[in-house]
């Protein structure tokens, strides 16, 4: 069913989450833009398998919002499928393939000193 309001930012992050997790994104990361920038308030790394992966994940979170929230979704990159930008206005979403994103680095740029080391992994299971 679709939001007849505005999500607010929270509400936004938590969607493009249970995006990427359902569309098996790997590595993903949120840094908390507040206070830092006036681009958004979160910033969401992600990485995807393929060129192929890359780009069905960011095409089906611009639909997913775009169905749940009537938002219209800046889109750059998809062609591609390298890196994905998506701007929500409040939220920015890359999806890289996972070379791209070591070379550019952009966690680095944007976390914290001393908190920017490779992103978490599961656990192993077994």
């Amino acid at each position: 069913m679709a939001s007849q309001s505005q999500p607010t930012s929270e509400q936004l992050l938590e969607r493009i989450l249970s995006s990427l997790s359902d569309d098996k994104a790997e590595d993903v990361v949120q840094i908390d833009l507040r206070g830092k920038t006036a681009i958004g308030d979160y910033m969401v790394l992600a990485s995807g398998r393929s060129t192929r992966q890359v780009a069905a994940m960011a095409e089906k979170l611009t639909d997913r919002l775009k169905q749940e929230y009537q938002l219209g979704c800046k889109v750059e990159g998809k062609d591609t499928g390298d890196w994905v930008l998506i701007d929500t206005g409040d939220v920015i979403v890359h999806i890289f393939r996972p070379e791209v994103r070591e070379f550019y680095q952009l966690e680095k740029m944007w976390m914290p000193a001393g908190t920017a080391a490779a992103p978490s992994t599961p656990a192993a299971e077994g």
